[in-house]
Parts: structure tokens; sequence; C-alpha cells
């Protein structure tokens, strides 16, 4: 039998959660996977569950001064029909599984799930978001590329409740997005990419590439993008090979992600006229 605890508030959800350490559950896609019982039983779960998804104030989304705050328990298709989302995240969450499990997934369960290929990671490391963090001792927040410490872990309290994810906007600049999947739906990522690319006045001024399922978690290939800025593009793509290391696994191999993504980096700084043509910082 699943203890199942359903908080009337936002509060009442801390105050049990600090009390019994229970498992946060939103849309439960990931949550229900990973706990499946045997065939023909019931889920499996060693601690109570605690359910976020009736409370509303998780289920907000807001446009304001430059930034984007989503509620940790919107469904994916709530954020998809909200007319402010910046490209990139809309790309990489309509690419989630399929509608009928995007009905139910919310970005917050995606973040928390901690998988180094989850689809929505890339864009959010791009866009520098970052997370609201709250437990009855206060509210704090965490850059994204600090939030992970490994597959499936991450620096989320036992007593705290992810319960925003902030997203700064980026300026008019030129974006990409790449899942690489065995199908189009309902696949797990063998890599996922996201880059934004701004120039201005024909110079290069800002570069950012986040790649997913080639390390343990998610990463920035921060010193490739220097090394774009700074003019050299050959230099960049080794720089970007020192930062990855996949593994092999059901879904692929170590050199087909390697390759992959290197190929990603070199289609997003070959494949738009504007990045062709700008003369580097």
């Amino acid at each position: 039998m699943v203890n199942c605890l359903r908080p009337k508030s936002l509060d009442e959800a801390l105050a049990f959660r600090a009390e019994t350490k229970a498992l946060p559950f939103a849309g439960g896609t990931d949550l229900m996977v990973k706990h499946r019982g045997y065939s023909g039983t019931g889920p499996r779960f060693d601690r109570p569950v605690l359910f976020l998804d009736a409370l509303e104030s998780l289920r907000t989304i807001s446009l304001s001064n430059g930034l984007i705050r989503i509620g940790a328990a919107l469904p994916l298709a709530d954020i998809l029909a909200f007319s402010g989302l910046p490209e990139l995240l809309r790309r990489s969450l309509s690419s989630i599984a399929a509608p009928g499990l995007r009905n139910r997934a919310s970005l917050g369960g995606n973040i928390a799930n901690a998988s180094p290929a989850g689809d929505s990671l890339p864009p959010l490391y791009v866009h520098e978001a970052l997370l609201v963090l709250k437990s009855l001792r206060g509210e704090r927040q965490v850059p994204i590329d600090k939030f992970f410490t490994g597959p499936g872990a991450s620096v989320l309290a036992e007593d705290e409740i992810l319960s925003e994810i902030q997203v700064p906007l980026l300026g008019q600049g030129l974006v990409y997005y790449r899942k690489v999947g065995t199908r189009k739906a309902n696949a797990l990522s063998k890599i996922s990419a996201a880059g934004y690319a701004l120039t201005q006045n024909g110079k290069l001024t800002d570069f950012r590439f986040a790649v997913g399922a080639v390390a343990p978690t998610v990463i920035r290939l921060k010193k490739a993008e220097e090394m774009l800025l700074a003019g050299t593009a050959e230099a960049a793509l080794q720089a970007a090979a020192e930062y990855l290391r996949p593994i092999d696994d059901q879904r692929s191999t170590a050199a087909y992600r390697t390759q992959t993504a290197l190929n990603s980096l070199k289609e997003f700084m070959g494949m738009h006229p504007q990045l062709k043509s700008i003369k580097m910082k």
C-alpha cells in the first residue's frame, strides 16, 4: 500500500515534506516508471508520496521584466500554450514523449528527475535558468548548472520542494535545438543539444551551447564558447571534445554520442548564413 499525502497548500506540502521526507509527485510520468512493480502489481514506493498536482501556486506561468516564471507542477502542454514561451524551450518541450504524456508531465519533474538525458535541460542551461527551492527553513535560488551532482542526483534537500523555474529571456539571436533518438515521439534521447548565438554589427557577441546525455550531467561547452568568441573555430571543436564523457548503454554507444554531439555543434556553427559570414569578435 502507498501512503499518499494531498496537501491543500504549499505551506502544508512543505510541512509534510519536512516531517515525512515524502516523495514529491507532480505529473508522475517519470516516477511511475521508476517505481513500477512486477507484472500485474501496482507501483512500489518505499516512502510516502506527496501529490503536488492540485496546488495552484505551482501551476502558474507569467512573463515580467524579461523573466518567465514557471510553476514546477504546471503540465508541459500548458507551458507550450503560453504565447511568450522562448523558442528554445518550445522546441525542446514539444519533443518530450507524446501529447498524452505532455498533458501530465511537468517541467519541474523533468528537472528533478535529474537525468542527463532530460530534454528540457540543454535549453534551460543556455537560458541560464534559476531554480527556486523552498522548505520550512526558507527559500533559495540555485542556477540550473549547480543543481545536478550526477545521474539522478541533485542538491535538492530532503525537506525541499522545487517550486518555480525562472527563465531569463535571451536577445533576438539565432537558436538551435536537436534531439537525436530512435524515433520522433516517445523516445529517450541518445543526445540532445541547444545553442544560442547573438550577432551585433556583424560580430559574434554571445555564443552558448549545451549538450545532454554525454556526461554525468548536462554540460555547457564553455571553453568552446570562449574559443568561438575569440575567433578560433577549430580550437572550439577540440575544446568541446574535452567535455564529452558519454557511456555505452542500451540506447547508444559512447563513440556515437561523442561524434553526434560534435556534429551538432558543427551544424549550429554552419547552418545559418549569419554564422557563416560573421566576423569573430
